[in-house]
């Protein structure tokens, strides 16, 4: 077997110390289930919402029409994010696969291990942006709804 060029030992020693790629992968494919499963349901949410939008008065359609909107923004953000998860997901692999392919060959890889690898920490990065504007999205629209409640259940209570 012949030597890996320092460069690539360097790289490479500096991604184990960094973060493990194998590590990395498990957490990426954490994140694309929790984003999977609140992508689903934002989904049971909007199709409550459109099947009774139909027999709503026209204030409560309203606020449907605008809880609507809100769940559509999140599901494009929750889109984003799994394909920028995927993306990093895709890097990371393709940053292991540049170890292997560099302890093969008498090539100096470590330019294209650190963009991979670093497309990879990019992108998980972006996406895990992407899933806290989500949350607090969710977070303000629950928040709404708990104070139109409120102000509901303040009017029932203020009826002589």
């Amino acid at each position: 077997m012949t030597d890996v060029p320092t460069s690539l030992d360097t790289v490479a020693h500096v991604i184990q110390v960094a973060l493990t790629p194998v590590f990395l992968l498990g957490g990426i494919a954490t994140l694309l289930n929790v984003f999977g499963s609140r992508l689903a349901r934002v989904a049971d949410q909007a199709h409550a919402l459109s099947d009774r939008i139909g027999s709503a008065s026209q204030a409560e359609r309203e606020r449907m029409l605008v809880r609507i909107a809100s769940l559509r923004l999140r599901s494009l953000i929750l889109d984003a994010a799994v394909i920028l998860a995927t993306l990093g997901g895709v890097a990371v692999c393709g940053a292991v696969l540049t170890l292997f392919v560099g302890a093969l060959r008498d090539a100096t890889v470590a330019d294209v291990l650190f963009a991979l690898f670093g497309l990879g920490i990019l992108c998980t990065l972006c996406a895990l942006s992407l899933f806290g504007v989500e949350m607090l999205l969710a977070s303000r629209s629950l928040r709404r709804r708990l104070d139109l409640r409120q102000s509901q259940a303040e009017r029932t209570t203020d009826i002589p």
